[in-house]
């Protein structure tokens, strides 16, 4: 099946069973609000490099997380208990963001182009995208951030700078979403490192599911600074 490409205006996608095999399903479009909006409420988003057009993708099988079964390593927990990392939402979105967006010291590059990272920022400002902090003495130390449509939180990146700091940050983001009654954490790709946090990868149709569920809750705008409001759009 060709891969749809989108139009430079509007926000409509085809189904996402029109994906190809490895998830690839639309290129080109722009990353206005009214897209990217479009494209997580349908279980979509955006990845590509450098000098590639706008990629949309819906991988099968997808890698979701639920907030109230996150499972903390012991590590981890005793890191936690210690009080070592100071934990916030939406304290330093733009700083989060530019620090996931810089190459890994590993030589890795990074997804995240200019372009993303100013979507994402014209979200935040909007109340529909948000970051959790790790601090350490002071300084900001890790983060994650995210889209949150309903009751489902898109996971989008994490960084760190302070080992732990990042995992701390995204059980502090998981704990918040549970406690507010978010049902789905999406995470797009497995990785060893979700699995081990509880994570598991389903079917695209029954994450579709979930998604469809999760969206029967009204979305929570504005910031989560002070704890995730409760006002419907």
């Amino acid at each position: 099946m060709p891969v749809y490409r989108l139009h430079d205006t509007g926000a409509a996608f085809p189904p996402s069973e029109h994906a190809e095999g490895d998830g690839l399903l639309a290129v080109g479009g722009d990353l206005s609000p009214a897209r990217l909006v479009a494209a997580y409420a349908a279980g979509i988003f955006p990845w590509y490099s450098e000098g590639q057009p706008i990629l949309w993708w819906s991988p099968d099988p997808r890698c979701i997380l639920a907030p109230a079964g996150i499972h903390v390593p012991r590590s981890l927990r005793k890191a936690l208990r210690s009080g070592v990392f100071a934990l916030t939402l939406d304290a330093a979105f733009e700083e989060v963001i530019r620090a996931c967006a810089k190459p890994r010291k590993d030589g890795g590059g990074t997804w995240l182009v200019p372009d993303m990272v100013e979507a994402y920022i014209a979200l935040h400002r909007l109340g529909l995208a948000h970051s959790a902090e790790a601090w350490h003495n002071g300084e900001l130390a890790g983060g994650v951030y995210g889209v949150s449509l309903g009751g489902a939180f898109f996971g989008e990146s994490m960084f760190h700078r302070v080992p732990n700091a990042g995992k701390a940050a995204l059980v502090h983001l998981a704990q918040s979403l549970a406690a507010s009654d978010f049902t789905l954490l999406d995470c797009q790709q497995e990785t060893a490192n979700l699995l081990r946090f509880g994570a598991a990868c389903v079917p695209r149709a029954e994450f579709l599911e979930r998604l469809e569920r999760a969206l029967e809750q009204p979305t929570r705008r504005g910031s989560w600074a002070d704890g995730i409001p409760g006002l419907p759009v």
